[in-house]
């Protein structure tokens, strides 16, 4: 295969240090031309000296002469800033661009890229839950191929490949039902954030294991599900799996159904994502059955963990409300990792959001970006007011 050159924007999180791992193990296949941090300008430096990017970009800009002093000696052009984060995309050195950006702040640099004609490893599933029409129809109009790195959605991904032709009669997500699965309300009031941050199988940053717990992950799951394989709700269950070996389904018209499997390991899915359609040989370990003689499925507990809920209805209401859900969460997900909230609060900011902020049936990027706004401010209020 012919190397892919890689953009690589949140390079410091769970997914880009994973990302580099693959990278690493296959110098062949993949270099790396961007790599961009928010605020860990430490191991940025440290990346960018092993990996001797084109471009770096810190987006706290007060970072800024930190980083450009210690790249200095190795020439790699250094930047600050939301915009050069944007911008740095549209690179003509960049064939893929990784987006592995926590929450909202991926949607502006996932739009710049698309516009440029840049393929798109996506995991930041933030960027479809906010803006999907919007996402899809600009991947349509760009012929950009949008690929998932989420490993459920690159499950159903791969189940779908030479199935062009055979239509979905549904999809499974599963659901490893997070620390607190089978917990009531009663003990959820109670739960601390360092028990809420011990996932059970996989390891990932603090924000999304929250929203496991909280099974808003499942549900931004979901909404990101319906743009990436244009299907209706009714079209998306959601099955718990607490071994997390089946990491989704497709059922056909027919009634077969497909499913992908292996151990919880992200470095699958992202290496999936950036050697597609190839598959890269690893020496990754490798799924025992015999160490699994028993896979179990439940339903999801939709009344203790309300966030699913929501989610769905955002998804049937459509217009700005996932943009709205998504922003309320983020902050009110920020405030519980703060210590100004409990656990079960997250889902009543959220909620109270959604039939607050205002409704639009038909946004574009402008709307997305004053829902987006309004929804934070609604909540801050909302926390202060808690505190």
């Amino acid at each position: 295969m012919n190397k892919k050159r890689i953009a690589l924007l949140g390079s410091t999180g769970s997914i880009g240090t994973q990302a580099l791992d693959v990278v690493k193990a296959n110098p062949g296949a993949f270099s790396v031309e961007v790599l961009t941090a928010q605020h860990n300008a430490d191991l940025l430096i440290e990346q960018a000296a092993e990996f001797r990017p084109r471009e770096v970009v810190i987006g706290n800009e007060a970072l800024y002469e930190k980083v450009a002093s210690a790249l200095a000696p190795l020439r790699i052009k250094v930047y600050a800033g939301q915009e050069a984060l944007a911008s740095v995309v549209e690179s003509d050195t960049v064939d893929v661009v990784l987006t592995a950006l926590v929450g909202y702040s991926g949607l502006l640099p996932t739009i710049r890229a698309i516009r440029a004609g840049k393929t798109i490893a996506l995991a930041n599933k933030e960027t479809l839950v906010v803006a999907g029409e919007l996402i899809t129809r600009l991947a349509r109009e760009h012929r950009v191929e949008i690929l998932p790195v989420d490993s459920e959605h690159s499950a159903i991904f791969q189940c779908l490949t030479g199935e062009e032709e055979n239509p979905i009669e549904k999809i499974i997500l599963t659901a490893s039902g997070g620390p607190f699965r089978g917990k009531d309300r009663a003990f959820l009031a109670g739960v601390t954030k360092a028990q809420a941050l011990k996932h059970p199988n996989w390891s990932m940053g603090a924000k999304i294991t929250i929203d496991s717990a909280t099974l808003m992950n499942k549900g931004l799951e979901v909404i990101e599900a319906k743009w990436l394989f244009d299907l209706t709700p009714e079209q998306i269950d959601v099955i718990v799996h607490p071994q997390s070996i089946i990491h989704s389904m497709v059922q056909f018209e027919d009634g077969s159904m497909k499913a992908q499997m292996g151990l919880p390991d992200m470095r699958l899915p992202i290496q999936y994502a950036l050697a597609y359609p190839q598959r890269i040989k690893t020496d990754f370990p490798r799924f025992d059955f015999t160490q699994y003689p028993s896979l179990t499925f439940e339903k999801p507990d939709t009344d203790t963990f309300r966030n699913l809920s929501l989610a769905y209805r955002a998804l049937a209401k459509g217009g700005n409300l996932a943009c709205v859900i998504n922003a309320a969460n983020e902050v009110a997900v920020a405030a519980f990792l703060n210590d100004e909230i409990g656990f079960l609060e997250i889902s009543d900011i959220i909620e109270s959001c959604a039939e607050t902020v205002t409704f639009v049936l038909s946004p574009g990027y402008d709307d997305y970006v004053e829902s987006d706004r309004e929804a934070r401010r609604v909540a801050t209020r909302l926390i202060l007011e808690k505190v």
